[in-house]
């Protein structure tokens, strides 16, 4: 969770960057980064051929490198890139690189404070993890959908853990696949897996499984539920008493199972990418009651606004009172809170962000060629050419906006009257 108590909320406007200057200094600059605090921004610099390095409010790091690439901020504010030296590939924290070596590196993730870093590595044509520059003892053939626990101290992948030969459809049908856990596999291989997912004490670990041609259903720390399905998708565990729901496909019908068993009444063409509210007390989920026709159900019960043609990012309030979620209908895309669509239209509508009390909603919006803020159904007067979510102070009185207009990055706090007069 993000710690902005001691950020800087005074209002006004602060220009932290003049870009343009960047031009003249470099052959060329990439895609800028932002700092969640706003105090940083920084974008890979080419110095010259097979030469790059990372520039941080005008400034470069102390070294330069072969190769730079996915630049990225962590939650505390520190900067990490995927960096080449002699050939070899690792992570580098505001400038200094790990002290192991890799083939190659990859999907950078970080824990919910920031503290943890992890990546895919490979090496000698096997793969596996490292965390916080420790890499796994054991290493693999083929890894997907790699994962990192909310608290940062476990790393888990799908891995393949029986080699085979091409066309050994026998074999496969046994199960090659099976989870690696900092490493260590689980003791029963699966036909197929995907999403790996970490109870938030990490003590267990879900994943979608394949049992055989036709069965799937979740495995929890290696033991598949009592009960298969036609298909399922991700797990996700209650927040205070780990148990896991999973949405599951019955007689072409899709509904909501809890530790395998079903929980909601009604039936869906689709439902997905559910999410309970942070008490536990609400389970929210998209779901299309027709065919091309998208909400989103509450407990098993859907709104009545239904979109055309997507819905996404659903998020709930903080005290889990309240839902968001975007819409498109038509090629234009807007914010639903609880069911009601705001009025205005947008190119694209970024993932909506709450204010503490869940009484504001604010989204990053595309208008044209143009970004902009939008809160509660109004619009930020500022039309910017690269701009980043926005971010509510503490107490709900303001926002922080980190916007780039004509090649200047600059930081904003405004109070949240100013977006609503």
């Amino acid at each position: 969770m993000l710690d902005a108590k001691n950020w800087d909320w005074d209002t006004g406007q602060r220009m932290i960057s003049d870009m343009n200057q960047w031009q003249s200094k470099f052959n060329w600059i990439e895609e800028p980064q932002i700092s969640q605090d706003g105090e940083k921004i920084a974008a890979i610099a080419n110095d010259s051929e097979g030469e790059f390095n990372v520039c941080v409010n005008d400034d470069t790091w102390e070294h330069s490198f072969e190769k730079i690439w996915y630049l990225r901020f962590s939650p505390d504010c520190r900067l990490t890139a995927l960096v080449s030296e002699d050939e070899e590939w690792t992570v580098a924290v505001d400038g200094t690189p790990w002290e192991n070596r890799y083939d190659y590196v990859w999907n950078t993730m970080f824990d919910s404070n920031g503290k943890n870093i992890a990546v895919s590595i490979q090496q000698d044509m096997e793969y596996g993890m490292a965390l916080n520059d420790n890499c796994w003892r054991n290493t693999y053939g083929n890894m997907t959908n790699m994962a990192l626990s909310p608290c940062g101290g476990k790393t888990a992948s799908v891995v393949q853990n029986i080699s085979i030969t091409e066309g050994d459809i026998d074999k496969f049908q046994k199960g090659i696949y099976t989870v690696a856990e900092d490493g260590t596999p689980w003791d029963m291989n699966f036909v197929n897996i995907w999403k790996v997912v970490f109870s938030p004490e990490a003590e267990r670990i879900a994943a979608e499984i394949r049992l055989d041609l036709y069965d799937y259903t979740i495995a929890v720390n290696g033991t598949p539920w009592d009960k298969t399905f036609n298909c399922v998708w991700e797990p996700v565990f209650h927040p205070l008493n780990e148990s896991i729901v999973a949405p599951v496909m019955i007689d072409g019908k899709w509904t909501m199972a809890q530790d395998g068993n079903l929980i909601w009444d009604k039936r869906f063409v689709q439902l997905w990418q559910q999410m309970f509210s942070p008490d536990g007390s609400k389970l929210a989920a998209i779901v299309a009651p027709k065919y091309g026709k998208w909400t989103v159900a509450v407990n098993g019960r859907p709104w009545s606004i239904l979109f055309n043609e997507l819905l996404t990012d659903l998020v709930f309030s903080p005290d889990g009172q309240k839902i968001a979620a975007v819409g498109k209908n038509n090629e234009k895309s807007t914010v639903a809170v609880e069911g009601v669509a705001w009025k205005k239209l947008f190119d694209r509508v970024w993932k909506p962000v709450f204010s503490p009390e869940g009484n504001h909603v604010a989204v990053k919006v595309n208008i044209g060629e143009k970004y902009t803020i939008a809160m509660d159904d109004r619009l930020w007067e500022h039309e910017c050419d690269i701009l980043w979510d926005p971010v509510f102070s503490p107490d709900g009185n303001k926002i922080l906006l980190r916007a780039v207009e004509n090649g200047k990055y600059t930081r904003y706090v405004i109070h949240i009257n100013e977006l609503l007069s």
